[in-house]
């Protein structure tokens, strides 16, 4: 099951479809005003009409990402909108700078009080681009009615048994893996066991990226779930880490021991935009990576 030149270039047009019209051409929506801004809600920088814009262009990018990537949009073109937002994810600030520009415990308390909501906005967005590739499937196929052969086989509380599990199972294989790979300078801590100093945003991508490929690869192989529940776990990860991990009295020992670069678990200090962006990317190639580790084990 090697990939084609063909289905590589369907892929990589995916890609760079989102890279240029949400990374590039609209970063102004969310292009932060000082040099080490950061791209999330608490800071303002996405205003109530930057955040419709960029939904209705979440929209258009999965409607042409669709075409782009004819015959196989439905399965590829869900590409684009997480390819852009991983561009933002990349050139925003630290959360370590969110610390910085927010040096009391109290106003980091109310800091992470919005920000452990913010992953349901940008999931919000790559279900717009998701919504963007099925309008255009709509569109491009006479009968576009799926086949429900796998709903008559299975009952609908199966079914959702399924998905509740895949869902947990995920969360909880995330938030073990980034511990794991997002990795930087380590300190014992009398109170808190360690603690992790920010890494850079090269090591979260990695981690990221690699951790929801893991989680999506399980549940596939597992399951037999989508990664759909996958990457809505991305969102779950980050509001679990910040009500486990960022209690205000463990807010008020950090603001009181260790610079602002310091955090109390890893995932902690990875931006929401970051989670959802590459955590989207890795569950996509994670799920198609068991897909193919599947047909290898029925046809070697």
């Amino acid at each position: 099951m090697e990939l084609s030149l063909l289905m590589r270039l369907r892929i990589a047009a995916a890609l760079a479809t989102g890279v240029i019209l949400i990374g590039i051409l609209a970063w102004p929506l969310a292009a932060p005003p000082e040099p080490f801004g950061v791209v999330s809600l608490p800071t303002g920088v996405i205003t109530l009409g930057g955040a419709i814009t960029l939904a209705l262009l979440a929209v258009l990018v999965g409607f042409i990402a669709y075409f782009f990537s004819w015959p196989y949009g439905r399965e590829i073109g869900i590409l684009a909108v997480p390819a852009g937002l991983a561009v933002w994810a990349v050139r925003s600030g630290s959360i370590a700078n969110l610390m910085q520009q927010n040096p009391t415990a109290a106003q980091r308390i109310a800091l992470f009080a919005v920000l452990k909501w913010e992953p349901f906005f940008w999931l919000a967005v790559l279900a717009a681009g998701f919504a963007g590739v099925l309008l255009a499937q709509q569109m491009a196929t006479k009968n576009p009615h799926l086949s429900k052969s796998d709903e008559k086989a299975n009952s609908r509380k199966n079914i959702y048994l399924t998905a509740v599990v895949a869902l947990i199972g995920s969360v909880l294989i995330v938030k073990f893996c980034i511990a794991i790979f997002a990795q930087d300078v380590r300190f014992l801590d009398s109170r808190l066991g360690s603690i992790v100093a920010q890494p850079t945003v090269g090591q979260i991508a990695f981690a990221v990226l690699v951790s929801f490929g893991i989680a999506a690869f399980v549940v596939k192989k597992f399951l037999n779930a989508s990664y759909i529940w996958t990457i809505a776990a991305g969102a779950f990860v980050t509001f679990f880490v910040i009500t486990t991990y960022v209690r205000q009295e463990v807010l008020h020992h950090l603001v009181g021991r260790w610079p602002a670069v310091f955090f109390s678990n890893a995932a902690v200090s990875i931006l929401p935009v970051q989670m959802l962006a590459f955590g989207a990317l890795g569950s996509i190639a994670g799920y198609w990576l068991a897909v193919r580790y599947n047909y290898w084990r029925k046809h070697a």
